[in-house]
């Protein structure tokens, strides 16, 4: 009788020591994948919704000679990147600019090899 109750002590003693940390390991991995989709949604529908183009020159009032290299033509490039200093850092203004902190990164596209 001794023994039983001896091997369901250690019985007991295994469940709570090693079944009780993987229980709640479980339920922390459902969780997070839980959080981790939801997160996803969240990115998605941001990426989906079209982005407001804000650009530095006009938050900023910038004269027009200040907008790009040449005046008289227009750049696609970000005001940042066409005011390059000569050894390609950038203005210590442009690393201020609100419009620069928020922009995006470029996306880049990973492209399979066959």
């Amino acid at each position: 009788m001794q023994t039983n109750y001896s091997l369901l002590a250690i019985l007991i003693g295994l469940a709570v020591r090693l079944a009780l940390p993987v229980m709640v390991t479980l339920i922390a991995v459902y969780l997070l994948r839980k959080l981790d989709a939801h997160w996803q949604k969240q990115a998605e529908a941001e990426l989906a919704r079209p982005a407001e183009e804000v650009e530095a020159w006009d938050l900023k009032n910038c004269p027009i000679e200040k907008r790009s290299p040449n005046p008289e033509t227009t750049s696609s490039l970000p005001c940042w990147q066409t005011h390059r200093l000569p050894n390609g850092y950038l203005n210590d203004e442009c690393l201020s600019c609100e419009v620069f902190r928020d922009a995006s990164a470029p996306a880049t596209h990973a492209h399979a090899h066959a």
